[in-house]
This record gives structure tokens, C-alpha cells and sequence, in this order.
């Protein structure tokens, strides 16, 4: 190993209990492991808040990589690079020396890397008659790969989080684009309400969303004006049925007042003829009819079905488990207890069966994120029967957006099936 024993660093730089256990990290790497170093570069790039380096580290990390010979990091290669400073600045895109050593001990601090520093501080390879490498001292990368499961753990959450704060950021628009509409129409047509107090609270709730505004601050604040729009669409609904009423109740007046029991004109024979032609009128079919109003409530069924017109039914968290168990071993920590490790979980298994981040931003758009994640665990369960899963997911977008996709049958399925493999196994 590049690690077997503990190096302490060259010069006047002290050691630190940090610098300890990543030494010791580095040396406990599973047997067998690599990873793609640009892979992992771009989940260390996505987990960077968690990890807690900057983006100019991070330009001191790639230019470390490009050092390394080949692209899978593993430790049958070594993990030992030895750029000088010169060399390590021109490929940092001209980084001063001292920013150069500021960031790499960043990097150090954040156990990304550690010191394999020589007697004098130099790094070199000492190579052997065949022209191997038998000892190198410079910067290990061997902290990177021990870490790759963790780091790509914290990456899937960071995105799973990112897009969790973009949708939540498009429903809090939509919801305050609703209410201010909604109150702007009830003033302009004089509908009654305290419109007055509605709009100050309004406004009220509008301006007590900070200006970076975090997930939690978000979600409160749509949550409230979820409440507010619910109360206008009531009041409103409740004004247009006294309106219906009081419309309906002025056509029945206004009936009796035309017709006269006594009147005459109920004896002419010419009245009798018109009455007679009227009946004929009224036998010509209405688009409004009852046949009409049947094609209308089929239409409604089908909406209904397929969640056409409206968002995708959202089924509960241990219906969707039960029939997609495997999702569970790419959740942190192998378990799922909430939705937001199930979207964590779809996000690594996305990565994995090879979809992109576009069909998967536009299924979550179509979808929601929980149903989006609860695709990609059927996916997974199925991904025997499945050629192309992003080619898949793109069609169920298209299918869900005119209203042809609905996530219960696939999910019952899913079901029956494991329930089926149960019984036969017991």
C-alpha cells in the first residue's frame, strides 16, 4: 500500500489529528476498488458544499489528476502523485505558488489528499531496473478513492436537494402567480370578500421570503400560500354558486311572469300549431343533453385515470418499497425512510442504468420528484425486461404529459410479482 505506515509532513508544517485519520482512511481501501477519476472529480465538484473546499481547490484537484497516468484511480497502480510546484501552477491555469500551496492544503484539510513528503521535501519516483515505480513521494490520491462511495453518496444528495429546491422554487412562482391574479380578477369584478386583507397578507408573506432563501424557508412559505390560495378559490367558488342561484331564481321569475294560465291564446288553434312546432324543435339533439353530459363525465373519468389535467397520483412510500425493494441498497446507509431517500437513491440508480440528467429533470417536471423516483425504482426492479431505460423514461414523460401514464398498475404489478416469488421461495 502507498500508506502502510504514518508520514508526517516536511518542513515547518505541523501535523494535525486531521492529517492523522486520513492517512488512516487511506489505508483501510477496499481490495479491488477504482473509480473513473473524472467521474469522481464530478461528484467531488457536486458534494463541494459537504466536503467543504472551494472552487479554486478544486481547479488544484484536476490539475493533481491529470498527473495521473490513467484514468481508473486504483491502488495496483499507485496513487502517489509528484508534480513539481511549477509544473502543478502551469496546469492550474497559471495559479501563484502561494495560492497554490494555500489550496492544496485546503485539500489536504478536507481529506481529499495526503503528503507523502521525502526526507527533503522533494518529490520524485525512485523506479526500479524495469522501469517501475517502486517508491513515490509527492501527494497520495489513496483518501479519494477510500472515500468514492461516501463522496458519491454525498453528490446524490446534493443533487436530489438541488432539484428538491428548484421544484419547490417553481411551485412557490406558480403559487404566488395564482394569488395575485386570482385577487386582481375578484377586485375587478366586484366580487364580495375581504379582498383588502387578503392582499395585505399577500403581501405580507412575499416579503418575509429572504432574498437566498433556503429549502426549509421555502417550503414554509409555500406551504402558507397554499393555505391563502385555497381560501380564494373558496370564496370565490362559494360567489360564483349565490351568482348561479340568484341567476337561476331570476329565469323562474321571469317564466312566470310570460305565462299566464288564463290567457286566452292557450284555446287558439294557431297557438296549439306553434306549441306543436316547438315540440319538433326540441327533439333536435343538444350538445348539452344527458348524452353530451355522459361523454363529458367519460372524459372526466379518464383524466381521473390517467391524472391527466392534473399532477400524477402520488402512492405511499411503503407501497412503492414493497413492490421495488432493490432501491433500498443505493440509499444512504442501505435503508429508505422517507421520500427524500428514495430520491437520493433514484438519483445513483439514474446515474447507473445510464439515463441523463435531462430526462430525468424533464420526468421529474412531468411528474413530481416522488413519482419521477418511483419510476426509476420500477425501472430498476425491471431492468431484465428494459433495453434502453433513458430511452423508457422519456416515453412515460411523454405518455404522462397527455395524460396516457398512470404509476398504479405498474406498481401493482410490481406487487403481485414479488408477492408471487415470495410464495414460491417459502
Amino acid at each position: 500500500m502507498d500508506n502502510a505506515y504514518v508520514t508526517t509532513p516536511f518542513g515547518r508544517r505541523a501535523m494535525s489529528l486531521g492529517m492523522l485519520a486520513s492517512q488512516l482512511i487511506a489505508e483501510n481501501i477496499e481490495p479491488g476498488i477504482s473509480r473513473n477519476k473524472w467521474k469522481l472529480f464530478r461528484a467531488v465538484c457536486e458534494a463541494r458544499p459537504s466536503l467543504g473546499v472551494t472552487d479554486r481547490a478544486l481547479t488544484v484537484l484536476d490539475a493533481l489528476l491529470t498527473f495521473y497516468p490513467a484514468d481508473e484511480l486504483s491502488e495496483e497502480r499507485g496513487l502517489i502523485v509528484f508534480p513539481s510546484n511549477a509544473q502543478l501552477s502551469v496546469r492550474a491555469r497559471g495559479m501563484t505558488a502561494a495560492t497554490l500551496r494555500r489550496h492544496l492544503a485546503g485539500l489536504v484539510d478536507a481529506g481529499l489528499i495526503v503528503r507523502k513528503d521525502s526526507a527533503n521535501g522533494k518529490r520524485y519516483a525512485r523506479r526500479g531496473r524495469a522501469g517501475e515505480v517502486e517508491e513515490a513521494f509527492g501527494f497520495s490520491l489513496a483518501p479519494l478513492l477510500a472515500r468514492a462511495a461516501e463522496i458519491e453518496a454525498l453528490a446524490a444528495l446534493a443533487v436530489a436537494d438541488r432539484e428538491h429546491l428548484r421544484i419547490t422554487k417553481q411551485r412557490l412562482t406558480i403559487c404566488r402567480r395564482d394569488i395575485a391574479k386570482l385577487i386582481a380578477a375578484a377586485i375587478d369584478e366586484g366580487v364580495r370578500g375581504e379582498w383588502e386583507r387578503i392582499s395585505l397578507t399577500f403581501r405580507s408573506m412575499t416579503s418575509r421570503i429572504p432574498r437566498t432563501p433556503g429549502i426549509d424557508e421555502l417550503a414554509s412559505s409555500l406551504e402558507e400560500m397554499e393555505m391563502l390560495r385555497e381560501e380564494i378559490v373558496n370564496q370565490l367558488d362559494a360567489n360564483m354558486k349565490t351568482r348561479k342561484i340568484d341567476s337561476n331564481e331570476s329565469q323562474i321569475e321571469r317564466h312566470k311572469q310570460n305565462s299566464n294560465p288564463e290567457s286566452t291564446y292557450e284555446f287558439e288553434p294557431g297557438f296549439e300549431t306553434k306549441q306543436g312546432a316547438n315540440s319538433t324543435d326540441c327533439e333536435k339533439p343538444n350538445p348539452n343533453s344527458a348524452s353530451g353530459g355522459a361523454g363529458e363525465q367519460r372524459e372526466k373519468r379518464r383524466a381521473s385515470a390517467t391524472g391527466e389535467g392534473g399532477p400524477l397520483k402520488t402512492f405511499p412510500l411503503g407501497l412503492v418499497l414493497q413492490a421495488c425493494p432493490d432501491i433500498a441498497d443505493y440509499a444512504p446507509g442501505g435503508q429508505i425512510a422517507n421520500w427524500r431517500d428514495l430520491m437520493t437513491a433514484a438519483v445513483v440508480v439514474r446515474s447507473m442504468l445510464g439515463v441523463s440528467p435531462s430526462a430525468y429533470e424533464a420526468a421529474c417536471a412531468a411528474m413530481g420528484p416522488e413519482n419521477a423516483a418511483t419510476v426509476i425504482a420500477c425501472i430498476l426492479e425491471r431492468g431484465g425486461h428494459i433495453n434502453s431505460a433513458g430511452g423508457y423514461l422519456r416515453d412515460l414523460t411523454r405518455r404522462t404529459e397527455v395524460g396516457e401514464f398512470a404509476i398504479g398498475p405498474m406498481l401493482m404489478s410490481l406487487v403481485r410479482a414479488n408477492s408471487s416469488v415470495n410464495r414460491k421461495a417459502g
